[in-house]
């Protein structure tokens, strides 16, 4: 750790006491601790494995709207008996939206799909990944080359407080919050010193705005391309209404495609906000920290046998994305199906540094906790961590190499 996660201020005298609070180490893994805790054979990429997937996605898929179509129109008084009159439109509203429910999952197992090939773990063809993967995300609205370059910087600076982007933590000034009040929050994630100006100079230098304007130039044709992909789906989706109406078209096609973003941005939500989870000043960051500042959450699981079946019924349906999200992290290029062995082996080689990777599973419940308890983040700081309404934080980064806290607070 370099000498300006130093602090020299003195410890205040703030009403919680630092002792209070979880202490979380930052993590000094390198790239290669990580990557060699993770099998070789996890790295190994195979189009036809990765290609029968999709022939499961598209049957499944297939297969439902087929049997929505075919049967949901039969409830009816010539072929069901009941009660009321009003009953038959109430019934046929719960079976679509059951279809649309159950559609969404395997459907959102085709944009993780897609969203692989972004990364070139479909194949070690990249014409075969980003042909399958412009074809794949196009059918969902997505323009898979704008994404995937604005999604490879995530992952390049994933909860870099000025290099990310998703999910950046609004800051006490962002959300117009009086000033630190020492009687009654805590100092966790405030530290503050005289190089810090140093480090937002280092953090303005780094946004992503740069690199974006050159992406632009180099990559013209490949974001053109994408859009072409979009254009093509609003097209098929006008042909669509002209053809067979509206409702139809919203019935099969619109009302699993919103459960599909439904899930993207809820189980996003939860990967990468909890206030557990550190987020980085530019001087702090390194990749490894950022790849493991997100949460493995069991996709809609929880106790019991009713939990344990909706998680797994869920998380095989989309691929493991929520499950094995830190291994992705790591390494992206690895396929899906390879990363719950990695996940595996990356919690056996992090509980030797005392770390978890596994979060509360991901629930709605869940969501509305975090939405509950992660408000802001504090102007200033090397590592911070959300706060709560209170101003209180869940954690305090301590920095192992030096035996000192970010909030300016020794810990001896």
């Amino acid at each position: 750790m370099s000498t300006r996660a130093r602090t020299t201020a003195k410890a205040t005298t703030p009403t919680v006491e630092e002792t209070q609070v979880e202490k979380f180490v930052v993590p000094d893994l390198t790239v290669k601790d990580l990557l060699s805790a993770i099998p070789a054979h996890c790295f190994e990429r195979s189009f036809f494995r990765s290609s029968l997937y999709v022939v499961w996605d598209l049957a499944l898929v297939g297969t439902s709207a087929y049997l929505a179509t075919t049967y949901i129109p039969q409830i009816n008084p010539t072929n069901v008996s009941l009660p009321h009159p009003a009953l038959y439109k109430a019934a046929r509203f719960v079976a679509w939206a059951a279809y649309a429910f159950a559609t969404g999952l395997p459907a959102t197992g085709i944009w993780v799909i897609a969203h692989e090939c972004g990364h070139q773990a479909f194949s070690t063809s990249k014409l075969a990944n980003n042909t399958v993967g412009w074809i794949l995300h196009s059918a969902l609205g997505v323009p898979y080359h704008s994404w995937r370059i604005s999604h490879g910087k995530h992952h390049a600076q994933t909860s870099h407080l000025t290099g990310d982007q998703v999910f950046v933590p609004k800051t006490r000034r962002d959300r117009g919050l009086p000033a630190l009040n020492l009687d009654k929050e805590n100092v966790e994630g405030t530290r503050v010193s005289a190089d810090l100006q140093h480090a937002f100079a280092e953090a303005l230098d780094d946004t992503p705005i740069k690199s974006i304007l050159l992406l632009t130039g180099q990559l013209f044709w490949e974001v053109i391309i994408s859009d072409v992909g979009v254009f093509l789906w609003l097209a098929l989706i006008g042909l669509s209404v002209n053809t067979w109406g509206f409702l139809t078209v919203f019935r099969t096609y619109i009302m699993p495609y919103l459960w599909v973003n439904h899930w993207l941005v809820f189980i996003t939500f939860l990967q990468h906000t909890d206030p557990a989870l550190p987020h980085y000043q530019a001087s702090s960051f390194t990749f490894p920290r950022g790849a493991l500042s997100t949460f493995d959450r069991e996709l809609m699981g929880g106790p019991g046998i009713w939990g344990k079946f909706c998680g797994f019924i869920c998380g095989t349906a989309t691929h493991g994305i929520s499950e094995t999200h830190v291994a992705h992290h790591i390494a992206s290029k690895m396929p899906h199906y390879h990363a719950w062995e990695a996940k595996r082996c990356l919690e056996e080689r992090l509980a030797m540094e005392g770390m978890t990777i596994q979060g509360n599973p991901g629930t709605w419940s869940e969501a509305l906790r975090i939405v509950q308890e992660c408000k802001f983040i504090e102007d200033e700081g090397e590592v911070r961590f959300y706060k709560n309404a209170n101003g209180k934080a869940a954690r305090v980064a301590v920095f192992s190499s030096e035996g000192i806290s970010d909030s300016g607070v020794d810990v001896q």
